[in-house]
């Protein structure tokens, strides 16, 4: 990471009678082990070094492959939010609803739908003792309860600074259009999905069917990609209301370029990255639960290049300038089924 790299960090502090929060690149808490105890004494007691400090101590020595493929892609994402950012904003209290707390573990992840984020909450669960056992045994339902982990969001300015200052903060993202085509297949085909059906694609075929039937008006059910993509395109829906979190950006939902992550870790090498997280927190009696078999993301990457296929290269081009930050952060290339010239 380099002591560049961990010069700055982000502060928080109140604005507007902490109604907004403004947050900056200050300087990292990061010191000898002797100055940085009383941060990590919180939930380490002291005697034991924070992920955040394990990772620093990575750094300063000879590095893996793998330690320096995280340094690399920390620099690339500092380098491109530098190229892609013109200026920093105020963030309020609800835009870091989606980073969640491990106090136990010194541990910050925010969390991206559509990219193993259901696994990264039993995870979580299982750390911070709101669950026992195998992390794989929590049901899927059970994950996604509101207040079953805290969010960032939840704490005072000052003690949300603490934590930013202190804990090791990581993130996970997949190929944009992948991801989208996922969140298709998982929200609007799958015939488990009638509740989101019935709330956004009654809405899609209501706004964009041409004389829908009134069983699609009622259910929602039958919504097809290209309506899909056209209800995301349409002006209409973002100033109603934020995108749905399954298919919202994930610059959009963490914020990489006001909040430092420590950690990028992406779908496509999940095993080796979620491994090299969960080896830094040091419990190796703690396994991920298995990522996708590889064929089965084969298929995922094919089902993406079939679905674009029917898509006219003018909303092709529209809907990658609308992921495009997504593309440029994190360092994915161009889909080569797109027709975008």
């Amino acid at each position: 990471m380099g002591r560049r790299c961990w010069r700055r960090r982000v502060v928080v502090a109140a604005c507007l009678g902490a109604a907004l929060l403004l947050l900056w690149l200050a300087p990292r808490a990061l010191r000898p082990e002797s100055e940085n105890r009383a941060l990590g004494s919180g939930w380490l007691g002291g005697k034991k070094r924070s992920p955040l400090q394990m990772l620093y101590d990575l750094d300063k020595g000879p590095r893996s492959a793998l330690a320096e493929v995280h340094r690399q892609r920390r620099d690339l994402l500092r380098r491109a939010c530098g190229r892609h950012t013109r200026r920093k904003r105020l963030l309020r209290p609800e835009d870091l609803r989606h980073v969640l707390v491990d106090d136990a573990h010194g541990l910050l992840y925010c969390y991206v739908p559509k990219v193993a984020c259901t696994n990264w909450k039993r995870v979580l669960l299982a750390l911070s003792g709101r669950a026992r056992g195998d992390p794989r045994a929590i049901p899927a339902h059970e994950v996604h309860v509101p207040g079953r982990l805290p969010s960032l969001a939840d704490f005072s300015p000052a003690e949300i600074n603490r934590r930013l200052r202190a804990y090791l903060a990581f993130l996970f993202v997949r190929e944009p259009f992948e991801r989208l085509a996922s969140a298709y297949n998982n929200k609007f085909v799958r015939p488990y999905s009638a509740a989101f059906q019935r709330r956004y694609g009654t809405r899609i075929v209501r706004r964009l069917r041409p004389r829908p039937h009134p069983d699609a008006l009622a259910r929602g059910h039958d919504v097809r990609f290209a309506e899909f993509l056209a209800y995301l395109l349409d002006p209409r829906t973002r100033r109603d209301e934020p995108f749905n979190e399954h298919w919202e950006r994930a610059h959009a939902l963490c914020h990489p370029c006001l909040l430092r992550y420590d950690i990028v870790g992406k779908f496509e090498t999940l095993a080796e990255d979620a491994a090299f997280v969960l080896d830094l927190v040091g419990l190796p009696g703690l396994r991920f639960p298995a990522p996708p078999h590889p064929a089965k993301s084969a298929v995922t990457r094919d089902q993406a290049a079939r679905l674009f296929r029917d898509i006219s290269p003018f909303y092709q081009r529209r809907l990658f300038d609308l992921y495009r930050m997504d593309f440029l952060l994190f360092n994915y290339s161009i889909p080569s089924y797109l027709r975008l010239h």
